[in-house]
Parts: C-alpha cells; sequence; structure tokens
C-alpha cells in the first residue's frame, strides 16, 4: 500500500439527520455558503428549509453563521440565533428538519497505511487463535469474562442497528479503541472478490498524529497474511523490533511494542481485518484480548453478511416491482394502441367512402384513446417523481368549475348528469392548485366511468369546516366528496382501490389514477376517504388543512414547523 501524501483536512458541513443524512459539504475557504432551497444554495431536498434560510461566512479563517429571517429559524447547538455567531469545531446547526455538524474532514484513510514485507519488516507470530464459533468469550475466567460479555453487549447492539457500512466499522472500532486502548487502530476492508487488494475503511488514533510520517501506519505484510488466509487472530509483541529500519525512519520511531490483528470474518468469507498496535512500554497486549477482538471481528462479519444479504433482497424486489410496473404498463398502452388502431382505420374507411358520418365515429374512438394515454403520462408522471408542493392561497370553486367543465363532453356522451355543489361561503384555501386539479380530475372519471349511462348521476361538493367543527381542538379544514350512483365497490377490494396498478375497469384502467390521487392528498398533508357499499354507490372524501396562518409561505419553505398538521 502506497505512502502517498496526507490529505490536510479540510471543513465540512455533515447531514446527521434529515432527509439528506450521510451528505458532506465541503466548505471553500473564502466563499460564503448559503443553506436553503434556491438554486444557489447548498442542494437540500429538505422542504422544511426555507429557499434562503441561513449563510455562512468565512472571515480570516474563522465562519460565521447568521440567520436569514427564515420561518423556522437556525439554531446553534440547540440555541436559536438571533444574530451573527461564530462557529467553531463539533457545533450542531438545525435548519428545518435538518442537522449539521460543522467540523474539520478526517484525514485521508487511503494513504496512511503502509504494508511492509518480510524484507522490510520482520514480525514473529507469537499467538494465533482461530476465528470460529469456538472462540466463546464465556469460557474466560472471572472478572474478565463480565467485562468481555459487556463489551459483546454493547457490539451486538451496534451491529443490530440500521446503520450503513461505514458507520457500523466506524462504531465498532471507536468501542475497541475505548476498551483496549491503543495507540492506534483501523479496518481493512476487501472488495468482494477473493483477490480484490484490502483498502483502508476506517482509521482512528488515540492522539492526532503530529506529521504525514507519525500518521503512516506499518503493518506486517506477514501478519495480515497469515491472519486473512488461516482465520485466525494474531498477536505480536515484537512488531518493531527489526533492526534494519533507519534511524529516524517512521517505523522505527513509533516503536510500535504490541499489536492485534483479528479477521472480520462470517462463515466462509473473509470481509477483511481489525488491527490495534501500541507502543507504550512494558505493556503488551493478552491471549484474552485477542480472543475478545475476534469475537468482535465475527460479529462484525455477521453485520457485514447481514448487509449485504439486505441489498441484495432490496435489489431482488426493485427489479421485480420493475418488471411488474413494465408489464402493467405495456399491458394499458397495448390497450390503448389497439384503440387508437381501431379509431384511425374507420376514420380512414369513411375518408375513402367519403362518408363524414362514418369518419366522424371513428375520430371519437380516436379522441377517447388519446385522451387515455394523455391521463395514463400524466398520472406516470405523477406516480414516478416527487414533486414539491408549493400551496397558494386560492378559491376553490373556480378548480372545480374548471373541472367539470372538463368532464362535461364525457358526461354528454354517456348521458350523466354532473351536479357541482360548491360552499359560497368557502374563504380562500392554501392548495397546490395543478395538483388537486390533477386529483379531482382523477376522481371524476372514475365516478363517471362508474355510472350507468343515461341514469348516472355524479356530484362533487365542497364544504369547509371551521376550527373546532369537526370536534374540539380541531383545525380548519376543507372537505372535497365525489359521489356516484354506481355499483360500488366490493368488500373485498376496499383494501386495495389505492395500491398502484389495482384497477376494477378490466382494460379500460392502469390502476394509477387513485395512486396518484392518495399521493397528492397525503403530500398535502391531508387525508383521503371512501365510503362504498356494493349495490350503493360510493363517495371519496377528500380532506385538507385549511388554516392559511398555520401553512408556509411558499416563498419561504413548503411546510410548517411542526411537520404537518394532522387531520383528526
Amino acid at each position: 500500500m502506497g505512502s502517498g501524501p496526507l490529505r490536510f483536512s479540510v471543513l465540512i458541513l455533515t447531514v446527521m439527520q434529515g432527509p439528506d443524512k450521510g451528505r458532506k459539504f465541503e466548505l471553500p475557504d473564502h466563499e460564503p455558503q448559503l443553506i436553503g432551497r434556491s438554486s444557489e444554495a447548498l442542494p437540500l431536498t429538505d422542504n422544511t428549509v426555507s429557499r434562503r434560510h441561513a449563510e455562512l461566512t468565512p472571515d480570516d479563517g474563522v465562519w460565521w453563521i447568521r440567520d436569514l429571517q427564515s420561518q423556522n429559524g437556525t439554531y446553534v447547538n440547540g440555541v436559536r440565533i438571533g444574530e451573527r455567531i461564530r462557529l467553531k469545531p463539533g457545533d450542531q446547526i438545525r435548519t428545518g428538519a435538518t442537522l449539521f455538524v460543522f467540523g474539520n474532514a478526517e484525514a485521508g484513510e487511503e494513504d496512511v497505511i503502509r504494508l511492509l514485507g518480510a524484507d522490510l519488516l520482520e514480525s514473529e507470530i507469537e499467538q494465533t487463535m482461530t476465528s470460529n464459533e469456538d472462540s466463546v468469550i464465556l469460557a474466560e475466567p472471572e472478572p474478565r469474562a463480565a467485562e468481555h460479555l459487556r463489551v459483546i453487549y454493547r457490539v451486538t447492539t451496534i451491529t443490530t442497528q440500521a446503520i450503513s457500512k461505514q458507520e457500523l466499522l466506524k462504531k465498532v472500532l471507536e468501542l475497541v479503541m475505548a476498551e483496549f486502548k491503543p495507540e492506534r487502530g483501523f479496518v481493512l476492508l476487501g472488495g468482494g472478490e477473493p483477490d480484490d487488494p484490502l483498502k483502508p475503511a476506517v482509521v482512528k488514533y488515540r492522539t492526532p498524529p503530529k506529521d504525514k510520517d507519525e500518521a503512516q501506519l506499518a503493518v506486517s505484510r506477514t501478519i495480515l497474511d497469515h491472519a486473512l488466509r488461516d482465520a485466525q487472530g494474531i498477536l505480536c509483541t515484537n512488531a518493531m523490533a527489526d533492526p534494519r529500519f533507519a534511524a529516524g525512519d517512521s517505523v522505527q520511531r513509533l516503536r510500535i511494542r504490541s499489536a492485534i490483528c483479528s479477521p472480520i470474518r462470517f462463515r466462509d468469507r473473509t470481509f477483511g481485518a481489525l488491527w490495534v498496535d501500541s507502543s507504550i512500554a512494558n505493556y503488551t497486549f493478552t491471549h484474552e484480548q485477542l480472543a475478545l477482538l475476534n469475537a468482535i471481528g465475527q460479529h462484525a462479519g455477521l453485520a457485514l453478511a447481514n448487509a449485504d444479504l439486505y441489498s441484495q433482497k432490496l435489489q431482488t424486489e426493485r427489479l421485480a416491482a420493475i418488471g411488474q410496473t413494465v408489464a402493467q404498463l405495456s399491458h394499458a398502452i397495448k390497450n390503448i394502441l389497439q384503440g387508437l388502431r381501431g379509431g384511425a382505420d374507420v376514420v380512414e374507411m369513411g375518408l375513402k367512402k367519403d362518408d363524414l358520418k362514418i369518419a366522424k365515429g371513428g375520430w371519437e374512438i380516436l379522441k377517447r384513446n388519446l385522451d387515455r394515454i394523455v391521463s395514463l403520462t400524466l398520472n406516470m408522471l405523477a406516480f414516478s417523481r416527487q414533486r414539491q408542493v408549493e400551496p397558494e392561497l386560492a378559491p376553490l370553486g373556480p378548480l372545480i368549475d374548471e373541472c367539470a367543465q372538463l368532464m362535461e363532453g364525457q358526461c354528454n356522451t354517456k348521458g350523466v348528469a354532473l351536479i357541482v355543489d360548491t360552499d359560497p361561503e368557502m374563504p380562500p384555501v392554501p392548495i397546490d392548485g395543478p395538483l388537486v386539479h390533477q386529483a379531482l380530475m382523477n376522481l371524476l372519471t372514475n365516478a363517471v366511468e362508474a355510472v350507468e349511462p343515461g341514469r348516472g348521476v355524479v356530484t362533487v361538493r365542497s364544504t369547509f369546516h371551521a376550527p373546532g367543527a369537526r370536534g374540539e381542538g380541531s383545525p380548519a379544514t376543507i372537505e372535497i366528496a365525489v359521489i356516484d350512483n354506481g355499483p360500488g365497490i366490493p368488500k373485498d377490494r376496499m383494501q386495495r382501490i389505492f395500491e398502484p396498478f389495482h384497477t376494477t375497469k378490466g382494460t379500460r384502467g392502469t390502476g394509477l389514477g387513485l395512486a396518484v390521487t392518495k399521493r397528492i392528498v397525503e403530500e398535502h398533508r391531508g387525508r383521503i376517504r371512501v365510503e362504498s357499499a356494493e349495490g350503493q354507490g360510493a363517495t371519496f372524501r377528500i380532506l385538507l388543512p385549511a388554516d392559511a396562518g398555520k401553512m408556509i409561505d411558499p416563498s419561504e419553505t413548503a411546510h410548517s414547523k411542526a411537520g404537518g398538521m394532522e387531520i383528526p
């Protein structure tokens, strides 16, 4: 492993909580940085962060932060700031639902470990211990058994948490450093194949290195190969006793007197190795500590194997879902194309016979299938892409009237009565007009298609519920109900009507309309309910928050400080 240059630390913002958890943003030395959702800000997906939320400014190597009059405020170490304050490494910054940690990036871990062959480093293997199920810590004599059991319990807690591989190994090494108290420790991982070279995953020092030479870690390839090849933990007490190192060499200067190397292994697969060493005079690691590190390596190996299995399971499920989606969409598109071809054939027949009546009949078929493919495309886009809700105060009546006008032609063709009953006293309400329009059109289309030709009646009704009208303490809400006198929904299908690609229309439906409607309603922090009995029609009710005072200005952020208003 080469001894490339040490990367000096840079200031970074690390996202610890929120939708962007795990992301890191480097802070250039002389460039102010904006936190927010505008195009010039750090690229966050947190909708509770204002467009221009806070500003980080460098001043002669010192970074300052100030709030830009955001809706939710900016907090440093849990205290809301009202003026520009200085940041220190380790400070926690909260904006909306996002929690940052301000600090230095760790040293370049890929550059600090140097593998040394037998010609440069002679290290004798003093004790070994097989890393398998027989390495039982409970076999240790008291009082070490109780201490080791406590460590294993902590390792088990870490490895059962739903965290990334990198975070898992970092926490395991932190525990090892706390318990073994070595001078240095690191984790090496392979790339997944037997011949893949090992690379540093996590590196820790008890005392930060003073320079590049001190940061370099000399590792005996003989010991490492033995641990990985024979699945044995290695205890060595003369790791740096080789006199061939020149005076002043970093390896000689570190004077490592004791080291342990244990494989990270599960069954017949070796993921890598754990290494700890110490340069303290008259101190060596013990056989009991070797047994403990072996057990820790096995727990880490089990956790990494489970993580791989979980990733494979997710990938399999994704591929299965993609396959099912493609099959269902292909079926829906095929049916629409057959309708388009049939309409085109009728139009062509009418044109050849110079019969306008036949051509008009074919055009109606074409138009109907064109409307279906437009609806399918819009629903596919809405379902597959999360769009940020941008609420604005708007009257609901004109939006409902516009939807009714769009449905008028279909209702007249089928002989269906469409009744609009809107509340004239309803004040403007905070909604994303285009999204609510799409949701309402999906419900009206379903209702018109469900009722019987010549006898069907569809009613769309809007109601405003003032605060407390639906129970003590209830917030202001708007209710949009779409009611039809169709055949109703069978009881056994009620639980699945909002599932993607589940349809009761046969070849006439794609099963995306209600799924998209439900998503739109939930993105408005509302709820959708269905009431139906077989043979007695169906009623779909949309309940949305209507308290404009508690909605966030769309120029600031898309959600309230509390993360949404609950509708009882």
